[in-house]
C-alpha cells in the first residue's frame, strides 16, 4: 500500500464496481444521456431534464462545420502523413484555441460583465449593449461571438435561442446577447449576427457553467467531426497529399429530414 495518498471525488473503482460521483455506471447506462453524464462527471450532480436537453443541443450544434475549420485541417494534415487516429484527433483538438472555439469563453466573460453593469447601473440592456460596442470599437477589440464568414443568420443560433426560450433558459444573459446583436448595426453601421459560439456562450451562462470550462463543450462536440474526417481521410485520400482548403467538393447524401 502506497504511503502517498491523494484524493479524488470523481470515480470509485472496486471489484465489479464503477461508481461515477456515487452512481453505478451500469445504472446510468440506458437511463441518462451522454450530455447528462458528462455534466455529472464534471459538476458532481445529474442535471434536470431541461438542462440535459439544452446541453444535448449544444453538443450537437458544433459537431462539424465542414473541412475548412483549423481543427479539421490540422487533423487532416496529420492524418495524411499516416498518423494514427488518436494522433490525428489530438492534432485537431490542439487547434481549438482563442480564435477557434475559444470565442465561447471570451463571449461569456463579455456578456457576464455587461449583465453585471446593467444590473448595477440600472440601465436598459440596449444602453449597456450600445456602450459596450462603442468601447470595443474605440479600443479595436474583437466582439467575440458575433459575425460569421459563411452565415448571415446561423441556423444553429436560431435553434439554440428557440430551445433556450422553450426550456426556460432565456434569461438576462441570452437577452443581453440578443440586445448586443440588435445594437451592433446602429453603432458599427454594419451587421454582425450572433453566431453559434455566442449563442452557446449565452446559454452556458444561464446554465451557470464557469467560463473556463466552456471550451470543453466545443472540444467534446467537435471531436465527433474530427473523427469522421480523419476516418474519411484514411479511407479515401492518398498519403501526403496537398490539402487545398477551398478545393473540397461534397458528394454525400442530399438534404434530408431527421
Amino acid at each position: 500500500m502506497s504511503e502517498h495518498k491523494w484524493k479524488t471525488a470523481i470515480t470509485d473503482i472496486g471489484e465489479n464496481k464503477i461508481n461515477l460521483r456515487g452512481y453505478p455506471i451500469d445504472k446510468l447506462m440506458g437511463k441518462a444521456s451522454f450530455a447528462q453524464v458528462m455534466y455529472l462527471a464534471v459538476f458532481g450532480e445529474l442535471p434536470d431534464e431541461q438542462t440535459g436537453r439544452m446541453l444535448d443541443a449544444i453538443l450537437v450544434s458544433s459537431v462539424d462545420h465542414g473541412v475548412t475549420p483549423p481543427s479539421i485541417l490540422s487533423a487532416l494534415t496529420v492524418a495524411s502523413t499516416g498518423a494514427s487516429l488518436s494522433a490525428s484527433i489530438a492534432a485537431g483538438v490542439m487547434a481549438i484555441n482563442r480564435f477557434h472555439g475559444g470565442a465561447i469563453e471570451n463571449c461569456m466573460r463579455m456578456l457576464c460583465e455587461a449583465v453585471g453593469r446593467q444590473r448595477d447601473e440600472n440601465k436598459s440592456m440596449e444602453e449597456v449593449a450600445g456602450e459596450l460596442i462603442a468601447v470595443y470599437r474605440a479600443t479595436k477589440k474583437t466582439i467575440f461571438g458575433y459575425g460569421h464568414r459563411v452565415h448571415s443568420r446561423d441556423p444553429r443560433t436560431i435553434k439554440l435561442l428557440a430551445l433556450a426560450r422553450e426550456l426556460g433558459f432565456y434569461g438576462p444573459t441570452v437577452q443581453m446577447a440578443v440586445a448586443i446583436e440588435q445594437e451592433i448595426p446602429r453603432v458599427l453601421e454594419r451587421e454582425l449576427p450572433l453566431n453559434v459560439d455566442g449563442a452557446i456562450g449565452a446559454v452556458l451562462c444561464e446554465l451557470k457553467i464557469p467560463p473556463e470550462l466552456s471550451n470543453a463543450f466545443f472540444i467534446l462536440s467537435r471531436t465527433a467531426g474530427i473523427i469522421a474526417h480523419v476516418h474519411e481521410e484514411h479511407k479515401r485520400e492518398k498519403a501526403m497529399r496537398v490539402i487545398d482548403p477551398s478545393g473540397w467538393e461534397y458528394d454525400g447524401p442530399p438534404q434530408r429530414e431527421p
